[in-house]
């Protein structure tokens, strides 16, 4: 009698499976046999350095902290020697084993035995910034393993939005590096005066400004332009304009005009617009009105006129051409941070950065006390990055009610909202101030002060430009 074979699917089963079900029963002995980036040689020969030598100390704490040594017996060590150098203490086997037998961590270390092991396998102690220099590069190369993996974890869980997702993988490998470089930077007058007498000399000439324009004769005087690494808070209560602002600021960094608000043919640098409360069709809206002189509503509610649409299409190639660079995607603090970055690397010559506005963005995942604390994190973020970017950033702020609660209506720098940590981290304040919006029969009616309250590097004022919020913009009294 013949057999009959059985169906291939099953003989194919019948192979396959087993094989995959061995495969998942059996663990991977390599992932155990695998260990983290480390030298415990460069490890020791650094701790023995530092006890030779006062210079290893000094060389050696400049490199490192204590977290980047791989095992924990040596972060101890490398806490204690820095413990006791901090106190002018010297710093041999002998006080060493001292200062851990009082903290009681000598025996956990193994016994001053080991401290005289780690000076005995020193070669030469003269090597110590080269052996930290090693044991950083493994440690940095184990914050990149971690972050690799919790990026794998994230891309699997795939938990929030997928922009949420990118921009917190992109924190965690910035922050493998960051602040990681922590050789000396203290720089010397012979190091650093030419490029200061050169911004002396760009600014005697007279005409040119040594930062970002504003847009505004007076406020160009005053400040001589917004400077890189500024973090300048633009606030008022709701309604005043500050959006408006902003985007004159943008306008005028991305499009400028000449005397007589003449274009300047070809010129303009590139700035980023992050707009957490307008959508881009509604800032388009308003760039066009302004650029075209086209009143705003007659833009929303489709009633130009000939001459109107023929000015809206001069202004219409002229913005299509403007370097400016608006994101309406970002809302975490996270997100915020890993697209100017992304986007500085992109176009390294990005002039400034506008963000409308703080109370909108979201520390993310974070957590704080109060709002407070989160706005103060979120502000004290915003000041390094423009520090690190090398670049101004314009922040946009609420007032709280202060003003209404006054007979002078003029807002004050501590109407900010959550104001003590926004006015600390601001370089420069501007609040804005319509007379008319209070009183609709002012004589300062069609009249705003930009009220520069705060200037870390200059004189503060009050400077009166015209508005003409229906068009969408502010101008000189000179060009009213």
């Amino acid at each position: 009698m013949t057999s009959v074979p059985p169906p291939a699917s099953q003989v194919e089963e019948a192979y396959i499976e087993p094989t995959f079900r061995s495969a998942r029963q059996q663990p991977d002995r390599r992932a155990f046999e695998r260990v983290p980036p480390q030298d415990l040689d460069a490890e020791q020969s650094v701790l023995g350095s530092m006890v030779l030598s006062k210079n290893a100390i000094t060389e050696v704490s400049n490199l490192l902290a204590a977290d980047d040594f791989y095992r924990p017996v040596h972060q101890v060590i490398y806490r204690a020697i820095l413990g006791l150098a901090a106190k002018g203490d010297p710093v041999d086997p002998l006080t060493l084993g001292d200062a851990l037998q009082k903290s009681g961590e000598l025996a956990r270390v193994g016994g001053a035995s080991y401290l005289h092991t780690l000076v005995q396998s020193v070669p030469t102690a003269a090597n110590a910034e080269h052996y930290a220099e090693i044991v950083r590069e493994r440690a940095v190369l184990r914050r990149l393993v971690a972050a690799g993996t919790k990026i794998v974890q994230m891309g699997y869980e795939g938990v929030g939005e997928l922009d949420e997702i990118t921009a917190a993988a992109a924190a965690e490998i910035g922050a493998v590096t960051e602040g990681r470089d922590r050789k000396d930077d203290f720089l010397t007058p012979s190091e650093t005066l030419e490029c200061t007498l050169d911004m002396i000399q760009a600014a005697e000439k007279g005409g040119e400004l040594s930062g970002v324009p504003t847009g505004f004769t007076d406020l160009d005087s005053l400040t001589n332009g917004l400077q890189p690494g500024q973090v300048i808070v633009v606030a008022a209560r709701p309604a005043m304009g500050k959006s408006t602002l902003a985007m004159d600021f943008a306008r005028a960094c991305t499009m400028p005009r000449g005397k007589n608000r003449q274009p300047i043919p070809g010129a303009g640098r590139p700035a980023a617009f992050i707009t957490l409360e307008m959508s881009i069709d509604e800032l388009n809206m308003r760039c066009l009105s302004a650029e075209g002189d086209v009143a705003l509503h007659h833009i929303r509610s489709g009633t130009l006129d000939e001459a109107g649409w023929g000015r809206l299409a001069v202004a219409a190639k002229r913005y299509s051409e403007a370097p400016l660079h608006i994101n309406e995607s970002a809302r975490s603090l996270a997100e915020i941070q890993a697209k100017c970055r992304r986007l500085k690397t992109r176009i390294p010559d990005l002039a400034e950065i506008i963000i409308d506005y703080a109370q909108l963005i979201e520390s993310g995942g974070k957590r704080h006390d109060n709002r407070e604390q989160e706005v103060s994190h979120i502000s004290r973020s915003l000041k390094l990055l423009a520090k690190e970017l090398h670049l101004p950033i314009i922040l946009l702020s609420q007032l709280n009610r202060g003003p209404e609660m006054r007979a002078d209506k003029k807002p004050q720098v501590s109407d900010l909202r959550e104001s003590g940590s926004i006015e600390q981290d601001a370089d420069m304040v501007i609040l804005l101030y319509r007379d008319d919006a209070y009183e609709k029969d002012s004589p300062r009616a069609g009249e705003v002060d930009i009220i520069v309250g705060k200037h870390r590097n200059g004189p503060t004022a009050t400077i009166t430009v015209a508005q003409q919020l229906y068009m969408s913009r502010f101008v000189d009294m000179a060009n009213t």
